[in-house]
């Protein structure tokens, strides 16, 4: 089973949030438009500035403004008036934990590569993650990372299925990783969430693949309710 995601620029921008299942948006970012920093905080205009290259500076600011234009929805305010914060790291009790709204009855997460960014928004915590495909050399290095079952399963797969299947497997991982709020501070081989077609789910958590543009692939973990 995988989300087909809500394309931010096609389909109508949702209503105040109440009480649903987790919402999926899409947004394909086209860097020769003018980056439109309006709506960003001073916190995300410093850190777009940082950006050496210019395609990295408009892709920070189109998915940072494009999470803004979300959150004003669904909250019903101006988007440049929403204060983001963080939460509690659960590793250390720093402030770099999951990101959020102050006020908000919802927890969200984003991700961006390439040309696109992925934004999850749920009643419980929520991680989401989208990445490009990587050329099977590159995954044959990286692969070892992974919990060992995966591994396993990656060297068994032609070179012509490393790709997407490291790929599928990588962002159930960094879903999972940024909804309980580690990131990869957290050994991603801890966790198995398996690189064939229908994720492992960790106990307490839901993942579920995201349909994405082809050399893409996505998805989000949701925390189950009581989990």
């Amino acid at each position: 089973m995988t989300i087909t995601p809500r394309i931010l620029g096609n389909d109508p921008l949702p209503a105040v949030w109440t009480p649903t299942p987790p919402h999926v948006w899409l947004l394909r970012i086209d860097t020769t438009a003018e980056a439109d920093e309006q709506t960003l905080d001073a916190q995300e205009r410093t850190r777009a500035a940082a950006f050496a290259r210019e395609p990295l500076r408009q892709r920070y600011v189109a998915s940072h403004g494009a999470l803004r234009q979300l959150l004003g929805a669904y909250l019903g305010t101006d988007p440049a008036a929403v204060a983001l914060t963080r939460e509690p790291c659960p590793g250390c009790g720093g402030p770099h934990g999951r990101p959020a709204a102050v006020g908000a009855p919802f927890h969200f997460n984003l991700s961006h590569a390439g040309d696109l960014a992925l934004f999850a928004f749920a009643d419980t915590p929520v991680g989401a993650d989208v990445e490009q495909e990587h050329p099977a050399d590159v995954v044959t290095g990286v692969a070892r990372m992974l919990h060992p079952d995966e591994t396993a399963e990656l060297a068994a797969l032609p070179a012509a299925e490393l790709p997407t299947a490291f790929a599928r497997c990588w962002t159930r991982k960094e879903a999972y990783l940024k909804g309980i709020g580690t990131g990869l501070s957290e050994n991603p081989a801890k966790q198995y969430v398996g690189t064939g077609r229908t994720p492992t789910s960790p106990r307490g958590w839901t993942l579920t693949d995201v349909e994405v543009d082809g050399g893409y692939a996505a998805a989000i973990a949701v925390a189950t309710a009581g989990g």
